[in-house]
Parts: structure tokens; C-alpha cells; sequence
């Protein structure tokens, strides 16, 4: 078993609050919603774990620590998890938090309108035991449970009632996709999508300030480049992330600082499994030829991950072979070689699945979610050309990217995924389980793979206690995923932040970027 320690976050070291400070930030992407149940991504989930707040939560080191919880137990021999609430929380319109906000935050992250029902898959029964005990039921011995809810966020039920919001509407939006009531140590107090959000801090919240920020300000500003002539000119005082091609320049000026690590983030292209024909070929009008495992086995033999990594990411990236990287909790260390580039072997396996000369198709691909990831997929789209697979690119905003992948309108798409558990469990659940809406799984599966060993493994590993059988069970569920090249996973993405140089702050693996840890000298 791996552990993580606090070598995977990479902070300043911190002082004690000075003067207080306006404090300014621009990233690539603008959080799609204020919802926590809307959009399980981590621009939502990131952003929102400044305002909102968990029973539980990651500190700095990414080890779970209580949050509006204050201990947990196991309920007898796995039946489930008693949890005792932290007493004298207020929301940030000053209702009072009790159990009964827990149990309705269960029932609405849990319906089938929320993104992150997957979460609770586990999850038979939530119990008020009084206004501070609330017991989560789970149909089987769930020992990692409490890790996998770290960004479970809860809401106030009498404001959620108050304003017709008692379920998330990822598509049509309400009045909690703009709106915020958290418990969290920031409130918003303004905010026009795609433009600005303003943030202060909350003057009733129950933690300890290390902060001295009097008021913060995202702005999302798409091309790097203005992101970067904005931190060196002083308008903004973070970046994230700063372009690839500019970290040896910030590194030798004195006025700005880089912070760089790597991300828990896998990126791999994903495929339409069960789709009966491309959406978008030229000359493959009956046919899926991605259904077929040999195609895809091609396409992780054409695509030359060194060249991308040495090329695009400037050496500041890490192959992969599997869902999740050699840091996560479950990696396979026997299974860590991902297969080699290997064009002649691509055509072969093209050849031997009854298209020798290729096909056209269509690939989709975010032009503002990952670090490069446009030029990512045009890289991949001239490797694959070589092969005989011709892929016409599509890169759209992230905003209009998700809709398009939920609708089905693909042949091949580009996917980043950082398990939130930092366990090899989550991607299973999310991306590897067949989907199936009744028992909140799969729900980031967009192609439907579909697999029944996986299906019949996943419910043993989430309830094993045992480090060693739990392994054995990943490991054949990793080398399932690889054998039937479920997705080509290619590289963990890498961390690149840049911050103003009187700025401190914590660099986490998961990417989000906690305000109340910030100090502005």
C-alpha cells in the first residue's frame, strides 16, 4: 500500500497573518457553477471548498481531518460510519447547522439530478440520531468511506427550501448556480460568470484564521499568455497555471515565484464503447470500429507520449499506464509499463481488425481545462494520422465540452481524472463500472465500457479490509482496463503555479487552491 505524506504538497512556509490584504487570482477555467452537487469537476469542486464545507476535509498534506464533523467511528463490523457534528455552526446567513442539514445534503447529492450520486453508491441509509449524531449506513464494510467524501459539501435546508433549490439542475441552472450559503471560511459576494467572483472573508465561520486576506478576486482569463503579462505586471497577484514555455523566465525573476509539482490528474482519451456507429467518419458510416479492442490498442500504439511530454509538457510531466498515478493509494506497481510507441504494431492491429487503410473519425477535445490540452489532442491527431487514423479535431471551451460528452457526441475525447479518495477505487466507480443510474454508478463512464468481473470486483474492493487481498483485486481490475485499452491513459499532468513574490501559499496534489492558507506580505 502507498501512503501519502506531506511531501506531495509543496507550500512556503507560512507566518502568522500580517496586514491585512486584497488578494487577486486568474485560472484558465471559470468553476461552471456555485452549486456543490451540479458539477463533480475540479474547478467547481476546488473553488467551492472555500466557501462550502464536508464533515470532513483534506489539510495540507492531503490527510483527512474534521471539518464540520468533529470524530467519526465505525458502526459494528462494518455496518457504517457514525458521524458526531461539530456544535455552534452557522451558516453564512446565520442559520444554525444541525443533522437535519446533513440528511437533506445526503438526499440531494444522492438524487438522481446531482453529479456526484456516485459518491454515495455505498451509502444504504443516512440516520439523525439527534441534532449531532448522524449515522451513514453502507450496504458493506466501507473502510475508506470517510476518504471518499472529503468534498461532499453541505448545504443549508431551510435556505435550499427557502429558494425552490431541494435538487441541483447541472443543465438548466437555479438559483444555487449563482448563489452560495456555506459554512466555509470565504463567502461570495458577487459573481458574473466568466467574468469575476468576489469573495470575503466570513466573519462567523469556526475555524482558525491563517489567512490576512480582506477580499479575493477570481478572474478567468482563458489565454495563458494574458494570464501571465497580468502576474508580471502586478494586476494579479496567482496564476494557474503558468504556460509551460515561460517557467525557466519566471524562474529568474526576482518578483514573481513558480511553485511546481505534480498533479493526481491522469490524462488519457477515452472511447464511445458502446456506441453502435461513428458520429463523425467519412467513410465508416455502419460501423464502431473502436468497439473493436484491437483499434484501440492501435491508438495507444500510435500515440508517441515521450515526444508529448518532452515536446508540449518540457519534460515537467510523467508517463502513465493506469487510471491513477504511482502516488495514488492501489497502484499496481507490477502493471506500470504503458505500452510503447510502436507505429508499425498500430497498423498491424488496424489490418488485423479489418481496416487496413484506417478510418477518418471525429475527437473531441477541451481547449481550457487541462495544461495544453488542445495542443495535446493536435499532437495526438498527427500521430494517429500516421497510422491511418484520421481524426478531425474539435476543441471547445470546457463549458461547452461536458454537454457535448454527456450527449454523446463524439468518436474519441480527451478526459482528466483526479480520484478524489486518492485511491485507485474511485476511477473504477466513476469511469470503469458499467453505468447504471440506481446504483450511482459510473456516471463519468461517458463511452459505457462495460465489464462484468469489474462490475463484480468493485463492491469487494470498497468493502475489504485486508491491504494485501484489496491489492490483488486492483491489480486484476487494472490489468483488465489495459488489456482491453478501456482508455489510453498517457501522462499524470504536472503542477505549475505562479504566484507574485510577497505571496504564500499551499500547493496540493489535487489541484485545488484553498484560500484560508493564503498570506500576503
Amino acid at each position: 500500500m502507498r501512503t501519502l505524506t506531506a511531501a506531495l504538497a509543496v507550500s512556503t512556509a507560512l507566518s502568522s497573518p500580517v496586514i491585512a490584504e486584497d488578494f487577486s487570482w486568474a485560472v484558465t477555467t471559470d468553476p461552471q457553477t456555485m452549486d456543490p452537487h451540479a458539477v463533480s469537476s475540479a474547478p467547481v469542486l476546488g473553488f467551492l471548498n472555500n466557501v462550502y464545507e464536508g464533515l470532513v476535509r483534506r489539510g495540507k498534506d492531503m490527510s483527512i481531518e474534521p471539518a464540520l464533523a468533529t470524530s467519526w467511528e465505525p458502526i459494528g463490523d462494518g455496518e457504517g460510519w457514525r458521524f458526531f457534528l461539530r456544535e455552534g455552526v452557522t451558516f453564512q446567513n446565520g442559520n444554525a447547522f444541525d443533522a437535519q442539514d446533513v440528511l437533506f445534503s445526503y438526499e440531494r447529492a444522492s438524487s438522481e439530478a446531482s453529479d456526484v450520486r456516485s459518491w454515495f453508491a455505498p451509502v444504504s441509509e443516512v440516520r439523525v440520531v439527534d441534532d449531532f449524531t448522524v449515522e451513514i449506513m453502507t450496504s458493506a464494510p466501507n473502510p475508506i468511506f470517510p476518504d471518499s467524501i472529503a468534498n461532499w459539501m453541505i448545504m443549508d435546508s431551510d435556505w435550499a427550501r427557502q429558494h425552490l433549490v431541494e435538487f441541483p439542475d447541472k443543465e438548466q441552472g437555479n438559483f444555487a448556480t449563482l448563489n452560495t450559503n456555506g459554512t466555509g471560511a470565504f463567502r461570495i459576494v458577487s459573481r458574473q460568470p466568466d467574468l469575476e467572483t468576489v469573495l470575503e472573508p466570513f466573519d462567523g465561520w469556526w475555524g482558525e484564521v491563517e489567512h490576512n486576506i480582506t477580499r479575493a478576486t477570481l478572474t478567468p482569463v482563458q489565454n495563458p499568455a494574458t494570464a501571465l503579462a497580468a502576474l508580471l505586471s502586478g494586476d494579479v497577484d496567482f496564476i494557474n497555471p503558468v504556460p509551460i514555455q515561460d517557467v525557466a523566465r519566471l524562474q529568474g525573476n526576482d518578483d514573481v515565484s513558480v511553485i511546481q509539482g505534480i498533479e493526481a490528474r491522469v490524462i488519457m482519451f477515452g472511447f464511445p464503447h458502446e456506441a453502435e456507429t461513428l458520429k463523425f467518419s467519412s467513410d465508416v458510416t455502419d460501423a464502431n470500429p473502436f468497439a473493436d479492442v484491437r483499434v484501440r490498442q492501435a491508438v495507444a500504439h500510435a500515440i508517441n507520449v515521450p515526444a508529448i511530454l518532452q515536446t508540449i509538457m518540457r519534460g515537467n510531466a510523467e508517463e502513465v499506464a493506469q487510471l491513477v498515478s504511482p502516488a495514488m493509494r492501489g497502484f499496481s506497481d507490477g502493471l506500470a509499463e504503458r505500452p510503447e510507441y510502436n507505429p508499425d504494431r498500430a497498423r498491424e492491429l488496424l489490418a488485423e481488425a479489418g481496416y487496413p487503410d484506417g478510418f477518418s473519425f471525429g475527437l473531441k477535445c477541451p481547449n481550457n481545462r487541462y495544461l495544453n490540452d488542445e495542443a495535446v489532442c493536435q499532437a495526438a491527431t498527427g500521430m494517429l494520422a500516421q497510422v491511418g487514423l484520421n481524426a478531425e479535431l474539435d476543441a471547445m471551451p470546457v463549458s461547452n465540452y461536458w454537454p457535448e460528452l454527456r450527449a454523446d457526441n463524439y468518436d474519441m475525447y480527451l478526459l482528466g481524472w483526479s480520484p478524489g479518495t486518492f485511491d485507485a477505487e474511485h476511477p473504477i466507480r466513476f469511469l470503469a463500472s458499467t453505468p447504471n443510474e440506481e446504483k450511482r454508478l459510473g456516471s463519468w463512464n461517458f463511452g459505457g465500457y462495460s465489464n462484468e468481473r469489474i462490475d463484480a470486483l468493485l463492491p469487494m474492493i470498497q468493502s475489504e479490509i485486508d491491504d494485501s487481498k484489496r491489492q490483488m483485486m486492483l491489480d486484476e481490475v487494472a490489468g483488465i482496463l489495459q488489456d482491453e485499452a478501456a482508455y489510453v491513459p498517457m501522462y499524470v499532468q504536472p503542477l505549475i503555479w505562479g504566484t507574485a513574490s510577497n505571496i504564500e501559499m499551499v500547493q496540493r496534489p489535487d489541484n485545488f487552491f484553498i484560500l484560508r492558507w493564503v498570506t500576503v506580505n
